[in-house]
């Protein structure tokens, strides 16, 4: 049972959060029932995508034990400080927050859920985002500690599962799914990663992991499927040097897809607010 002292501690800590993000009109989190479905990269070109599109737009890395956003966005350096607000690095225009460039590169991040939660609760309340139209917070896989505190405290108005179309990663979407729902996030979405590989020598299509798994999931899981994005090489090896494929090719087919998908989320977004003005 907790005092009153530590009530009135979270209450204080929620209205400071609350505050901090009153100023970003949508927020997303992206996230996965298991790993190595490419969500990162997802979340990094989703977001670069909405920049291209006129958005202004962040990057909250919430996988406090293993970020990886500031690799995949070119990002180095320290995290700096100003009065009592920690300032999010920018790439490309990008506001981008992770643990990765508060700590030394080497240093394993050895923390119980408490602490990581604690960590996210910073990086919600404390970091200057300013005025932002998408917050996109990129989440560990699984449905643990970080996702519950960032569903709560972020109250993301869209969540975007990803999964691959092997049969194996949408077991694990569909509790990805259940979670996003259980949690009341009003609009919930799947992306189908890894759909599909164009042989660069020949030019054949190559079903990696199998094809259309995403799309009858989302149909029978009633939520909407946003799109399938293509293994591309290029785009893996961008991803290396720091470089989001959807600035440095915008006519690559999964810069296409991308784009596309950004559409649909616009689109979502714009009924919606149709809907409350009718």
């Amino acid at each position: 049972m907790i005092t009153k002292e530590q009530k009135e501690k979270i209450e204080l800590e929620n209205k400071k959060i609350a505050d901090n993000i009153s100023h970003i009109k949508h927020r997303i989190v992206v996230f996965s029932g298991k790993g190595g479905v490419g969500k990162t990269m997802v979340s990094v070109n989703l977001s670069y995508g909405l920049h291209v599109h006129g958005y202004k737009t962040g990057i909250l890395d919430a996988d406090i034990t293993g970020p990886n956003v500031p690799k995949m966005t070119g990002i180095q350096g320290e995290v700096h400080i100003s009065g009592n607000k920690i300032i999010p690095q920018e790439s490309h225009g990008i506001k981008v927050i992770s643990m990765a460039n508060l700590l030394p590169p080497d240093q394993a991040v050895i923390w119980r859920g408490p602490l990581r939660s604690k960590m996210l609760n910073q990086f919600l309340g404390d970091v200057e985002w300013g005025n932002l139209d998408y917050l996109i917070a990129d989440l560990p896989p699984g449905t643990g500690d970080e996702i519950l505190t960032i569903a709560q405290n972020m109250d993301p108005d869209m969540a975007i599962i990803v999964t691959t179309p092997q049969e194996l990663s949408l077991i694990d979407s569909v509790r990805a799914i259940s979670m996003a729902k259980k949690m009341n996030i009003p609009n919930i979405a799947l992306i189908e990663n890894m759909s599909g590989l164009i042989c660069p020598e020949c030019g054949h299509r190559i079903e990696l992991f199998g094809i259309g798994g995403g799309k009858k999931q989302a149909e029978e899981m009633d939520i909407v499927f946003l799109g399938a994005i293509p293994i591309n090489l290029e785009a893996r090896k961008l991803a290396d040097e720091g470089k989001p494929i959807v600035i440095e090719n915008e006519e690559a087919d999964i810069s296409v897809t991308i784009f596309h998908i950004v559409k649909k989320i616009e689109n979502m977004f714009n009924k919606n607010k149709k809907a409350l003005m009718s």
